[in-house]
């Protein structure tokens, strides 16, 4: 029996892993995206960044045309929104079960290249964000279309799941806020309150993931609608006016497009766009490594005659990287397991690493 095409991107061993608990259908759609980011994406990074406009005001209403080629080819061959699976979104969802979804962005990597983030869980180099958005698996996006996937009424999944699904429009998640520690939600200091039949929403947030696209349409906010109640947060939508873009490791990337905003004081807008008051709420790594392997094996960088895999520690190192790099992965497809089993709720009560 021919070895499936994912086992030249990772090993036999980890695939053995997981194949038994893979559909005809998942098995097949993976060997087509890796085909697909093979065959088709790798060879357009170049291209894709050459089509970047060097003007700044211009770089940011620019959609890059290669990336919109290859979207249609993607959609065409039926990888397509490969981050909702149909098991927990019946009615939105691909026919994956949550681990086969998580297989594809843990193992879907190469020499060379970052681990390809096609789910959109951000970021790797730029071939893992071209895939990502080819595939319409694209932060903020999919996080965004999980929550009106589940919460959204009727109507605001008419107007804006159903054109995120389709790859027509582009979305913007606001949570991180400058003075506070807000990677715990708890510890937002915007609040949303409501005034008749419009919520009313003050605050400040930067890096905005998605903000500075031009396609953006709908902009999902994290606030407090109970300001002494430390536990809520509340999602909504809102209008915001732009500061300034912020530059990522000294560089405005296209891609990641964040920007820092300020919300004018007492920005008003109707409670049909509030999800509810109150009820809200790896790549790079082994690409580090791609990058360490090419170093250690350059003979231009040889030392005392020798390459520097070839000194103990060196090589020690890459052991040890390489180590929990797999046991990330396997924590991963773990909680991805457990999700499928227990949902997403019952997962995280029997087990911390769902979390």
């Amino acid at each position: 029996m021919a070895k499936h095409p994912v086992v030249e991107l990772t090993s036999e061993a980890s695939w053995n892993l997981v194949e038994d608990k893979f559909t005809p259908y998942g098995k097949e759609t993976l060997a087509k995206l890796v085909t697909f980011l093979q065959d088709d994406v790798y060879p357009c990074v170049r291209l894709a960044h050459a089509q970047i406009p060097k003007d700044p005001v211009e770089r940011w209403n620019t959609v890059i045309p290669v990336v919109q080629e290859l979207k249609v080819k993607a959609r065409k061959l039926g990888l397509w929104n490969l981050f909702l699976s149909k098991a927990h979104y019946p009615e939105h969802g691909v026919p994956l079960s949550n681990l086969e979804v998580w297989v594809y962005p843990v193992y879907v990597a190469s020499p060379g290249d970052s681990t390809l983030n096609v789910m959109g869980l951000q970021y790797s180099d730029e071939g893992g964000q071209i895939a990502s958005e080819a595939v319409n698996c694209s932060a903020p996006d999919t996080g965004n279309m999980e929550v009106l996937a589940r919460y959204g009424s009727p109507d605001q999944q008419k107007k804006w799941l159903t054109p995120l699904l389709n790859g027509e429009i582009r979305s913007a998640f606001s949570m991180t806020e400058r003075y506070v520690s807000s990677s715990d939600a708890r510890n937002i200091k915007t609040s949303i309150r409501r005034e008749g039949n419009d919520i009313v929403i003050n605050g400040h947030k930067w890096w905005i993931s998605g903000a500075g696209d031009p396609r953006t349409r709908v902009h999902l906010v994290l606030g407090k609608s109970d300001p002494d109640h430390p536990g809520q947060v509340t999602n909504s939508t809102a209008s915001w006016s732009y500061l300034q873009t912020l530059p990522e490791y000294a560089s405005f990337d296209p891609w990641r497009c964040s920007a820092t905003t300020t919300r004018r004081k007492d920005i008003s807008t109707t409670v049909e766009f509030g999800f509810g008051l109150g009820e809200g709420f790896r790549g790079a790594a082994s690409y580090a490594l791609d990058l360490m392997i090419q170093r250690v094996t350059d003979p231009a960088r040889k030392t005392f005659g020798k390459y520097l895999y070839e000194h103990d520690t060196v090589v020690a190192e890459i052991a040890k990287s390489r180590a929990e790099i797999e046991g990330a992965r396997l924590l991963v497809l773990s909680a991805a397991l457990q999700i499928d089993k227990y949902k997403a709720k019952g997962a995280v009560e029997r087990n911390w690493h769902c979390q």
